[in-house]
């Protein structure tokens, strides 16, 4: 990033913490690959091994964990080949390893709707909505779920080491959310008996050279911590209030938010005309997801959500990090009315 820009679309990735960067460089002069039988190999087995470990410990996750290319791959393991369905909010890459078919309704705040739960089924529900920050109820999802016979999957790359993680049986993450590097995921389970073994690396549930240098940095990425979180959900309120005073929306504003992520509709204005000005404006968000920002497409959690195509396409995202301040939030506020002005006044 250049000195006078600004990044606001953490969400879609944010950068790497100093101690996963120093983590990942040490471990590049450790080059064996982990499967190999000579000393070398072993040796890079135990690193990473110690930082399986060292992840299980950071999130107080006591079953398994596997790694995997990203949280794209990692959803595929968890659902694919399985009797699963979706809420009608989830990413893009759940929607897609659960094929097409009806999804689990919400309501106005994205929130799903607990007597759209049936029976038997593996129920993907993330933690965190990417593109609007509302959190999922799901310790009590979780409850109706396993009552049924169900499993509950959670797509916590969004909540991970932000929020504890919920009490499900399979979880997502994914590492460039949350200060480690791209390129890696993990999927964390109750019991491998859960998943379809492919034979392979990680105990023949996935196939590839695991990725070391990337391990070690989520490891170090967790143990970096979250201390920054109070200040950055206090920096969203102040963002909430400002657009609603500069006559825009909030969404889903009546729903619990992690203080990370933040959507605003500007009235009138579309989005790309928006990220075009915002960018030339020296700031970087993005509308909604991020893997599908660039197909100018309706968000589908909006449409499921209750929003017309209209009023969605004028929705822009602002997601913050351990950097954000608040001289960045009063910055962005001044290109938001001034780009509405300007607007309103051609």
């Amino acid at each position: 990033m250049g000195p006078d820009r600004i990044y606001l679309d953490h969400a879609a990735t944010t950068p790497l913490v100093p101690a996963a960067r120093d983590a990942m460089a040490s471990a590049l002069e450790m080059w064996a690959n982990p499967s190999s039988p000579h000393s070398e190999g072993r040796a890079a087995r135990a690193a990473l091994e110690q930082a399986r470990a060292r992840v299980a410990t950071a999130l107080d996750w006591d079953g398994e964990i596997l790694f995997a290319s990203g949280a794209s791959e990692a959803i595929a393991l968890a659902l694919k080949g399985f009797d699963a369905v979706a809420s009608a909010v989830e990413h893009d890459a759940v929607l897609a390893a659960v094929g097409d078919g009806p999804h689990i309704g919400v309501d106005a705040d994205g929130m799903v709707q607990l007597d759209t739960i049936t029976k038997g089924r593996r129920y993907a529900i993330q933690q965190v909505n990417n593109e609007t920050g509302m959190i999922q109820p799901l310790a009590e999802l979780g409850k109706i779920i396993r009552e049924g016979g169900g499993l509950l999957v959670a797509d916590c790359s969004q909540g991970a080491g932000k929020l504890p993680l919920p009490d499900a049986d399979l979880i997502i993450l994914s590492a460039h959310k949350l200060g480690g590097p791209p390129g890696l995921g993990a999927l964390l389970l109750r019991d491998l008996s859960l998943l379809h073994p492919s034979g392979g690396q990680e105990k023949g549930y996935r196939r590839g050279t695991e990725n070391l240098p990337a391990i070690l940095g989520l490891a170090a990425a967790l143990e970096a911590g979250f201390g920054w979180m109070d200040a950055v959900q206090q920096l969203r309120a102040k963002l909430d209030a400002a657009i609603l005073a500069a006559g825009g929306q909030v969404v889903a504003a009546t729903a619990p938010r992690l203080g990370t992520i933040g959507s605003y509709r500007m009235p009138g204005i579309s989005a790309s005309s928006q990220l075009i000005s915002f960018d030339l404006a020296g700031i970087a968000v993005s509308a909604g997801s991020a893997c599908s920002s660039g197909t100018l497409k309706t968000s589908h959690v909006l449409g499921a959500m209750g929003w017309d195509a209209k009023a969605a396409s004028e929705v822009v995202r602002v997601s913050f990090g351990p950097q954000t301040s608040e001289a960045d939030i009063d910055r962005f506020v001044a290109a938001w009315v001034t780009i509405r002005n300007r607007a309103l006044t051609a």
